[in-house]
């Protein structure tokens, strides 16, 4: 087998692997974008009006209607933090990670608490009752990261179709390239150069 079949073959199985992964790869992020989507409609989330300032400030477009994109969730996750962060049971602002682990028993009222067994407020048992603000910040998180991870999943689906349609236009170009380029060199190649007939008279 000569040099140019060589090349050609390898053109032709090149390009055919490249659009076997682009159409797996397309298929793979379109399942993922609707499996992201599909998921979250079956939460039934849905935004309040714009009289909450957090919805005023991160979804007014999307007031009042179902979360049902990655783009929506992200808005939803601030939404909730901005409830968490500002809410009225947390004046100072505080994050989970300036909350101790129990109420204060000198001001069981305060998000702050305490982490001290000793200073912390006991229930009818003796033990230290659990700080129930924090509590309110390890769902919020809960819920947020997986908000968040809709949105990156989301993006990620997206990715996934652009890199796969790229796989499709470059095999598609190997084989191109194989079929016309390197077949019609070699084929210049191979016609012989024309010589001179002298003319007699």
């Amino acid at each position: 087998m000569n040099t140019r079949k060589l090349l050609e073959i390898g053109g032709f199985v090149a390009g055919a692997v490249l659009i076997v992964f682009g159409v797996v790869a397309v298929w793979m992020g379109g399942s993922a974008y609707n499996t992201v989507r599909d998921s979250l409609k079956d939460e039934q989330i849905y935004f309040g009006d714009t009289t909450d300032p957090a919805v005023a400030k991160y979804a007014d477009q999307w007031a009042g209607k179902q979360v049902t994109t990655g783009e929506q969730a992200r808005a939803f996750a601030q939404i909730m933090r901005y409830h968490t962060v500002n809410g009225e049971w947390n004046p100072e602002h505080l994050t989970y990670s300036q909350m101790g682990r129990f109420l204060d028993k000198a001001d069981p009222g305060n998000p702050k608490g305490t982490s001290d067994e000793a200073a912390a407020l006991k229930d009818e048992t003796g033990k230290p009752v659990a700080n129930a603000f924090r509590n309110t910040w390890v769902t919020e998180t809960a819920l947020t990261t997986a908000l968040n991870v809709s949105f990156m999943a989301e993006n990620l689906a997206v990715f996934g179709l652009v890199v796969g349609f790229a796989l499709l236009l470059s095999g598609i170009g190997f084989i191109i390239l194989a079929w016309v380029a390197l077949g019609r060199a070699y084929k210049e190649k191979e016609v012989p150069a024309l010589s001179a007939t002298p003319v007699t008279g």
